[in-house]
């Protein structure tokens, strides 16, 4: 994520067109909205397109707009698409991977040309656009399949932000908990908080939902739990379920060479048990290796802190 925020202040400088990937929940929303902010365009409007909500029958009359009279049923002044709404800021178009393959010629036309017309137009209009995408479908698959056109992809995809799922950043779990909590707090005007027990039982489940998942979560124990701080018996049966059967187990969720993959379980293992040893005898201790070992991969990881012998 470090990587990830990295892009986003440096893209955001520019008004190049960005693909944002990842699976649902993610967070990819966020991060379009924050590349607006941090963005020239900040004082413009910035307009979410989610083309997988929009009905088919409806969803070029929203994006494009259309001229009076242009159908039955169309009002007699017109009426302003929701890409002409960006118009001086950014549109966002979110679950880009279901956008019609007929629509996705004329919206190529206008990310290209920087112009537009509207159904049942005759004259072109001008449009000053910044195109943030996003999706959680495989892109290159669906060209395969003929859902998705090669050069539309080509076109949004000039710099790729690619969000990996919560469950490879378990150590953002209890910087977000706590920050949706006391969001959450804020909100109702409650005083609760998450005790470190519950927050290590939520950083083992594998979080299918990803944020927006974690978010429901810490808003649903806020709500119900009259106690001011979350214990573990407050948590749903299903987390303790999954963190006892992935309690004792590693998950592969790529492939990578097998130094790699060795390297990022020791350093995975070692952040977790320097979390709850005070030097590195006791770490020693708890992995069944000499203190030299622990030092000396800590050393290799940038794990060693000042003070922590």
């Amino acid at each position: 994520m470090t990587k990830v925020i990295d892009i986003v202040n440096k893209v955001a400088m520019v008004d190049s067109n960005v693909l944002i990937q990842g699976e649902s929940g993610v967070g990819k929303g966020m991060i379009a909205k924050q590349i607006h902010k941090l963005s020239g365009r900040h004082n413009g409007p910035f307009i979410t397109i989610d083309c997988g909500a929009i009905p088919e029958t409806l969803i070029e009359s929203e994006l494009f707009g259309y001229e009076g009279g242009a159908f039955t049923g169309a009002k007699k002044e017109g009426k302003k698409g929701l890409i002409e709404l960006g118009n001086g800021g950014t549109v966002f178009f979110d679950e880009i991977g279901e956008l019609p393959i007929n629509l996705q010629v004329k919206l190529l036309r206008v990310i290209q040309e920087k112009r537009l017309m509207r159904i049942g137009g005759n004259r072109s209009l001008d449009i000053n656009i910044r195109v943030l995408a996003a999706t959680n479908r495989d892109l290159a698959e669906l060209i395969k399949l003929r859902k998705f056109r090669e050069d539309l992809y080509y076109r949004l995809n000039v710099v790729p932000i690619l969000v990996p799922p919560l469950h490879n950043r378990i150590e953002e779990i209890k910087m977000l908990t706590n920050y949706f909590t006391s969001k959450i707090n804020e909100r109702y005007g409650f005083h609760k908080q998450f005790s470190p027990e519950t927050i290590n039982i939520l950083e083992k489940y594998h979080w299918p939902g990803n944020v927006r998942e974690l978010e429901n979560l810490v808003e649903r124990l806020l709500v119900i739990t009259d106690a001011n701080e979350i214990l573990p018996k407050h948590l749903p049966e299903f987390l303790f379920q999954t963190a006892s059967a992935s309690a004792k187990k590693v998950t592969v969720w790529d492939i990578c060479s097998l130094k790699e993959a060795t390297d990022e379980v020791e350093k995975q293992l070692l952040r977790k048990v320097q979390e709850k040893c005070k030097n590195t005898y006791q770490m020693a201790e708890v992995l069944k290796v000499n203190q030299s070992t622990i030092v000396r991969k800590l050393h290799k990881y940038g794990l060693l802190k000042n003070n922590y012998t």
